[in-house]
C-alpha cells in the first residue's frame, strides 16, 4: 500500500508538472506571437514607407544634376529633407522582449518542438542583421552626411514645416506639408560650395544601401517572422486577431 501511494504520488506530481509545463508554454508562446506579429505589421509598413523613400532618392538624384539650384520647388526641401534628415524615422526597430525574456530565463525547453527551436535561432540572427544594418545606415547619417547639412541645409525650413502641427511625428509632418498649400521656401545653404556630382552620388550611394537592407536584412526578416507565426498559429491552436 505504501509502494503504492508513493508511486501514485510520482505519477500525479509529474502530471501536474506536465500541466503546468504546458500551460507555460502556450503563454509564452501566445505572447511571442503577438509580438511577432504586431512586428510584422511594422516591419511592412516600413518597407513601404523606404520604397517611397527610394522615389524620393530618384527626384532628388535627377534634380540636383540639371536643375536650379536657386529656384527651388516646393518638392525639392522635402525630398532633400527626406533623403538625407529623416534616417531614423525610416529604421525599423525589431522588439525581442519576449524572446530574451525566454532565453534569459531558460524557458526555450518548454518548447519541445525542433523547427520552433531553429526558427527561434533564426529570428535571432534576422533581428541581429536588422539591427547591424540600421547602426550602418545611421553610420552613414553620421559621417558624411550630417556635415554635409551642416554645410549646405537650411534647418529653418525643417523648424518652419514643424509648425503645421508641433505634434506630428516626422513622417506624419511630411505627408501633411505635402497635402497643405503651404509652400515654405528655402535655399541650398553655401551654394557656392555645393557640388553637384558628389551630392548626387551621395544620394545614390543611400538609395544602394536602402535597396540592400530592404532586400536583403529587411526581406529576411519578414520571411522567418512568417514562418515562426505559421508554426505557432498551427501548433498552439493561435489566431490572427
Amino acid at each position: 500500500m505504501i509502494f503504492l501511494a508513493v508511486t501514485l504520488g510520482f505519477f500525479a506530481e509529474n502530471l501536474r508538472e506536465h500541466i503546468t509545463d504546458t500551460n507555460r508554454e502556450k503563454e509564452y508562446a501566445t505572447e511571442l506571437y503577438k509580438e511577432l506579429q504586431a512586428d510584422s505589421i511594422a516591419c511592412a509598413q516600413k518597407i513601404n514607407a523606404r520604397l517611397n523613400k527610394e522615389k524620393y532618392c530618384d527626384y532628388l538624384n535627377n534634380y540636383i544634376k540639371d536643375s536650379s539650384l536657386t529656384n527651388l520647388p516646393k518638392k525639392f526641401y522635402l525630398a532633400y529633407t527626406i533623403v538625407f534628415y529623416l534616417i531614423n524615422s525610416y529604421s525599423f526597430e525589431p522588439k525581442d522582449g519576449v524572446l530574451s525574456q525566454l532565453k534569459s530565463s531558460g524557458s526555450l525547453r518548454y518548447f519541445k518542438n525542433a523547427e520552433l527551436q531553429k526558427l527561434f535561432g533564426d529570428m535571432s540572427v534576422a533581428i541581429n542583421n536588422v539591427r547591424y544594418r540600421n547602426d550602418q545606415e545611421y553610420q552613414f547619417f553620421a559621417n558624411p552626411l550630417k556635415a554635409f547639412l551642416l554645410q549646405h541645409y537650411d534647418f529653418n525650413w525643417m523648424n518652419e514645416v514643424r509648425g503645421l502641427n508641433p505634434d506630428a511625428y516626422s513622417l506624419d509632418l511630411m505627408n501633411l506639408y505635402v497635402k497643405s498649400d503651404t509652400n515654405i521656401k528655402a535655399d541650398i545653404l553655401n551654394l557656392p560650395t555645393f557640388n553637384r556630382s558628389e551630392a548626387a552620388n551621395m544620394v545614390m550611394f543611400y538609395k544602394v544601401m536602402m535597396v540592400s537592407s530592404r532586400t536583403l536584412q529587411l526581406n529576411d526578416y519578414m520571411k522567418t517572422n512568417a514562418k515562426l507565426l505559421t508554426v505557432l498559429r498551427r501548433d498552439y491552436h493561435l489566431k490572427n486577431e
